[in-house]
């Protein structure tokens, strides 16, 4: 009974807490941080990726939903809170956003994150005003591979791709977990985040855009399109707009 206990509360908020130093050292690495380097961590948890990047010289704001994990992050960091070098803040990371904790200035992120929000904290960070350098995060493996590896596009790979470099860092066993999730996650990280794409183009008609590409799967993108803007863009009849890439999505965007 006690390990069916634990196993349920280790994770009360959705949350696979990472038990292998190893990997939350990697997680640290990708995100590019270095002494100095401020970092806003998503999740802690327990304070295993915290650790490490607090080895790294990193200084940090650690967003933690739970009472309990809070506690314990007090507990085990109590002379780096006490040097500033780690600040934790009580709620949801969906609510206090990055512009909020750095609205100025150069950051990075790294988290741990519940697989069920990845897409939404993607798009929190990724649109920030103050845009992050990098994000590392540990996901689950197939979004990873949807996001980094795939050769059809869906609207959150084109999404990430938009405002940075996704990268495939490497897969992580479920048993890397507590409690173990049913299936492997992955490190994915993004570097060089920016919005440069959108030098001359409207970013929500980017958006309006593909969300109308791909709006019935069974539909070809020229199909989907005149359904919502009137005009098929000059689109090739059976051209489907998972198989179109970013850089024609940005030309595409110059026409609406």
């Amino acid at each position: 009974m006690k390990k069916r206990n634990l196993r349920k509360t280790a994770a009360p908020l959705g949350q696979h807490l990472l038990t292998n130093t190893k990997v939350a050292e990697r997680v640290a690495i990708e995100a590019g941080i270095k002494k100095g380097t401020r970092v806003l961590e998503i999740g802690p948890g327990r304070g295993i990726l915290t650790a490490e990047i607090l080895k790294l010289g990193g200084i940090v704001t650690a967003v933690e939903k739970d009472p309990m994990m809070i506690d314990a992050l007090h507990e085990r960091f109590k002379k780096e809170i006490e040097d500033d070098q780690l600040t934790i803040l009580s709620g949801d990371a969906r609510t206090i956003t990055p512009d909020g904790v750095y609205p100025h200035g150069g950051y990075v992120i790294a988290a741990n994150i519940p697989y069920y929000i990845t897409g939404e904290l993607l798009r929190i960070c990724l649109t920030a005003n103050n845009q992050p350098k990098t994000i590392s995060f540990l996901v689950q493996k197939e979004v990873a591979e949807r996001i980094a590896r795939s050769k059809k596009e869906s609207i959150l790979s084109l999404s990430v791709k938009v405002y940075g470099t996704p990268t495939y860092v490497t897969t992580v066993k479920a048993g890397n977990f507590n409690p173990p999730p049913r299936v492997d996650s992955a490190i994915l990280a993004i570097s060089n985040i920016s919005r440069n794409n959108f030098k001359g183009r409207d970013e929500k008609k980017f958006f309006a855009l593909v969300k109308a590409g791909f709006g019935q799967k069974r539909k070809t993108l020229a199909g989907n399109l005149k359904k919502v803007f009137g005009s098929d863009f000059g689109i090739e009849d059976k051209i489907r707009a998972e198989d179109v890439p970013l850089e024609r999505w940005l030309l595409l965007a110059e026409k609406n």
